[in-house]
C-alpha cells in the first residue's frame, strides 16, 4: 500500500534563481565606431551640415515687417504673445497652426517609416545629428577607432588627461552653443547677446542654456547609442509602421552565407562560399555597436554605415556592391527562397548566379514602385490634407478680427426721454504691424445710434477709430434706440468694422434688450 505522506518532488526551476540572477543594471559597453567612407556617409555629412546650419543660424535671419513689428525672421515673442516666422505671424487663438504642423510632422514620420524604415532616426533626428557631431570632434581629437581604443585601454598619462579634458570641453561649449541657440528664437538675438555676457539676461535664460547644456552634453557625449536603445520609444513603435515592403538596411546571407575569410581555399576544397569575408567592418563603423548580420534588431537606427563600409570591401574584392544594403522583406524572402532551392537545403549561393558568375535573372531587386502603395498612398494623402487644409485656412484667414460683448448687469438702460440703451463692450484686433483706421457701423435696428463712452465721436450710426499695429483696442459703445421703434424684447442688429485700405471687413451679429412694456 503506498505511504501517502510520501510526495514526489517536482523538477522545476524559477525563471530568476538566485543562484543565475543578473543584476537589472548592465554597465554600458563603450563603443567605438571607425569612421566610414562612401555615399550614405556623403548623404549624412549634408544632412548634418544643413540641420546643424538651420538650428544655429535661423535665429540671425532678419525679416523687414516693417516699424511697428520686429524683424527677426524666426521669433517666438511669448512676452506680446505672437509667433513670428518669416511672413508668417501666429496669435494665441491661431495656435492650431501649430498643433497642425505638430500632426503633419507625425504623420510624415509614418509615412516616412513606413516608406524607407527608420531613416529619420538614421539620418535627421537631432539625437543622431548631434552624436555625429560630437565623434568629428572625438576623431579629431582622440583619432580614429583603433588610437581610441588605445587610448581608453591604457593608463593615464598626461597626455591622455589633455586629450580628455581638450575632448570634454568642447562637447561643453557645444552643449553651451546648443542651449544658447535656442533661446535666441525667444527674443531678439543680438540683444540678447549682449545681455548674456553683461549678466543682465533674465535667469531663465542662464537656467535654459545650462539645462540644455547639460543634456546635450550627456545625450551626445555619455549617452550616445543608450538613448537610441533604452530612451526613445519609437523603436517600439515603429514595428507597426513596417510592413514586408519596407525598405530596411539588410544583410543579404541569400549571397553572402556561408561567409569565410579563405574563399579560395575553401572554393578549392569544392565547398560554396558566400561574399562575406567576415572581416567585421560593418560592426565596426556601426555607432550603435551591432553586427547587421544577426538580422533586424531594434537598435539599428537604419544609418546605412555598414552598407558603405561593406560596399567598400566588395570593391576591394572585385565583387557586386550591395551585400548589405536597403532591401525589402518580400524582396528578400524571394532570394532567400531562390538560394535554398525553395527552403529544402542550406543556403547556396550558386543558386542564385549564373554559370558566369552574375546575378540570376529571378533575383529581385528593389525597385522604387515599391515604397507606392496603398500605406504609403494614405499617408501622403492625409499629410497632404493636412497641409492643404492648413495653408487654405492661412492664405484666407482674417486679418481684422471683432468680438462685442453686450453688459451683462444692467442688460438696458431707460433714459429720460424714454428711449433705451444697452451697453457694449467692441473688440476691435488689428492683426496686422500697420496702424489702421477701422470703420464701425451698425447694421439694422431702425433709428438707433451709437455712442463711444470717453471719445469726442459724435453719435451716429458709423464712426471711424485708429487701431494700433499688432495691438487689441476696446471700446465701449452705447447703442440707443428710441422707445417708438421698438418692436421686441429682444432684437438682433449686426456690427461691421471694415477697413477700407486694405479691403478687409468683419461682422458680428448683437441683440439689442428692452423692456417688455417698451414694444
Amino acid at each position: 500500500m503506498r505511504d501517502k505522506t510520501q510526495l514526489t518532488r517536482l523538477e522545476t526551476e524559477t525563471v530568476n534563481a538566485a543562484k543565475t540572477r543578473k543584476p537589472l543594471y548592465a554597465a554600458r559597453q563603450k563603443i567605438f565606431p571607425k569612421r566610414a567612407s562612401g555615399n550614405f556617409r556623403r548623404f549624412k555629412w549634408l544632412v548634418m551640415t544643413i540641420t546643424l546650419g538651420i538650428y544655429y543660424l535661423t535665429a540671425w535671419l532678419h525679416w523687414d515687417r516693417g516699424p511697428f513689428a520686429p524683424d527677426q525672421a524666426v521669433l517666438l515673442d511669448l512676452t506680446n504673445r505672437r509667433f513670428y516666422f518669416f511672413f508668417i505671424e501666429i496669435w494665441p487663438q491661431e495656435f492650431f497652426y501649430v498643433a497642425g504642423l505638430l500632426v503633419m510632422a507625425g504623420v510624415g514620420l509614418f509615412l516616412i517609416t513606413s516608406a524607407v524604415g527608420r531613416a529619420w532616426c538614421g539620418y535627421a533626428c537631432p539625437q543622431t545629428v548631434w552624436v555625429d557631431l560630437f565623434l568629428v570632434v572625438e576623431r579629431a581629437i582622440e583619432g580614429d577607432r583603433n588610437a581610441r581604443m588605445k587610448l581608453d585601454a591604457g593608463p593615464w598619462t598626461a597626455r591622455k588627461l589633455m586629450l580628455r579634458v581638450s575632448k570634454h570641453a568642447i562637447w561643453l561649449v557645444i552643449g553651451a552653443a546648443t542651449g544658447g541657440a535656442w533661446i535666441f528664437y525667444f527674443a531678439d538675438a543680438p540683444t540678447l547677446v549682449g545681455e548674456l555676457f553683461t549678466g543682465t539676461a533674465a535667469p531663465v535664460a542662464y537656467i535654459t542654456i545650462a539645462v540644455l547644456t547639460a543634456t546635450t552634453y550627456t545625450f551626445g557625449g555619455l549617452m550616445r547609442e543608450q538613448v537610441c536603445t533604452y530612451m526613445c520609444p519609437w523603436p517600439r513603435i515603429q514595428a507597426a509602421m513596417l510592413d514586408e515592403n519596407s525598405l530596411t538596411v539588410t544583410y543579404n546571407d541569400w549571397r553572402g552565407e556561408p561567409r569565410s575569410r579563405h574563399a579560395k581555399k575553401v572554393q578549392a576544397s569544392g565547398q560554396s562560399v558566400g561574399d562575406c569575408v567576415d572581416c567585421n567592418a560593418c560592426v565596426a563603423v556601426c555607432p550603435m555597436g551591432i553586427d547587421i548580420r544577426d538580422g533586424q534588431q531594434l537598435e539599428c537606427i537604419t544609418c546605412a554605415l555598414c552598407i558603405d563600409a561593406c560596399d567598400g570591401v566588395m570593391d576591394k574584392l572585385g565583387k557586386e556592391r550591395g551585400l548589405i544594403s536597403y532591401a525589402t522583406l518580400s524582396d528578400y524572402n524571394t532570394n532567400m527562397m531562390l538560394a535554398t532551392a525553395g527552403g529544402s537545403s542550406s543556403i547556396n549561393p550558386s543558386l542564385v548566379r549564373t554559370a558566369v558568375g552574375t546575378f540570376s535573372d529571378q533575383v529581385a531587386h528593389f525597385h522604387i514602385r515599391k515604397i507606392f502603395r496603398p500605406r504609403t498612398y494614405v499617408y501622403m494623402g492625409l499629410w497632404s490634407l493636412i497641409g492643404l487644409g492648413l495653408l487654405y485656412s492661412l492664405l484666407t484667414r482674417d486679418r481684422l478680427e471683432l468680438n462685442v460683448l453686450h453688459d451683462r448687469n444692467p442688460q438696458f438702460v431707460t433714459l429720460s426721454d424714454g428711449s433705451i440703451r444697452n451697453g457694449y463692450s467692441v473688440k476691435l484686433l488689428n492683426m496686422i504691424p500697420e496702424l489702421r483706421t477701422i470703420v464701425v457701423t451698425m447694421q439694422g435696428l431702425e433709428g438707433a445710434d451709437m455712442v463711444v463712452d470717453g471719445d469726442d465721436i459724435p453719435a451716429g450710426r458709423s464712426f471711424a477709430i485708429p487701431v494700433e499695429p499688432d495691438r487689441l483696442k476696446t471700446l465701449k459703445v452705447f447703442v440707443r434706440q428710441p422707445a417708438d421703434q421698438i418692436h421686441a424684447p429682444a432684437q438682433t442688429f449686426k456690427f461691421r468694422v471694415e477697413d477700407k485700405a486694405n479691403f478687409e471687413s468683419n461682422e458680428y451679429a448683437a441683440t439689442f434688450n428692452a423692456p417688455e412694456a417698451a414694444k
